[in-house]
């Protein structure tokens, strides 16, 4: 942890998911029936998904959860609740990838801010204040060392042709 001069205190937080499960992190204006409603939006989203969401609230500071997956919903619980800040909520999906749920979860009244969708390890970049907690930001996965090969290009194009996906 650093502290900076105008007593900001800067904190990682490593995101648990020991199976590598799809993780979206954000931040919405929380109302009463966010949490629930967020849940819902992932089940008309994808039919058969297995999700939990977890929001953090200012008053009576607690975290909300729910989910149709028991597992799902303690792990987000536990994760929300590490990362502490206010109005952040943390989705754990299986059976959909994010690309399934992100335009409905940005269409959503509730969501403010996506701040990561991944299954890659985790670290949130948490500020601490006086006041409370906020998500500075999310490193998403290992540093990138290199651009890519021709080869490389190619495998990654016939892929996405395989998958349906034609690259003009």
């Amino acid at each position: 942890m650093v502290t900076i001069e105008t007593g900001v205190k800067i904190e990682r937080v490593g995101v648990k998911n020991p199976e590598e499960k799809q993780v979206i992190i954000g931040q919405g204006n929380f109302t009463i029936f966010a949490c629930d409603d967020i849940f819902k939006t992932l089940l008309t989203a994808v039919p058969g998904i297995k999700c939990a969401v977890a929001m953090n609230e200012a008053v009576p500071r607690l975290t909300r959860a729910t989910g149709n997956d028991e597992e799902l919903k303690d792990l987000a619980s536990e994760n929300c609740l590490r990362i502490g800040a206010s109005h952040t909520f943390f989705i754990l999906m299986d059976n959909a990838f994010p690309i399934n749920v992100m335009g409905a979860l940005k269409s959503h009244p509730a969501v403010a801010n996506i701040y990561v969708a991944s299954a890659n390890p985790l670290e949130v970049v948490v500020a601490g204040t006086e006041l409370g907690r906020a998500v500075v930001g999310v490193v998403d996965g290992t540093s990138v060392n290199r651009v890519e090969t021709e080869e490389e290009k190619t495998e990654r194009r016939e892929l996405c042709e395989k998958m349906g996906y034609m690259v003009s």
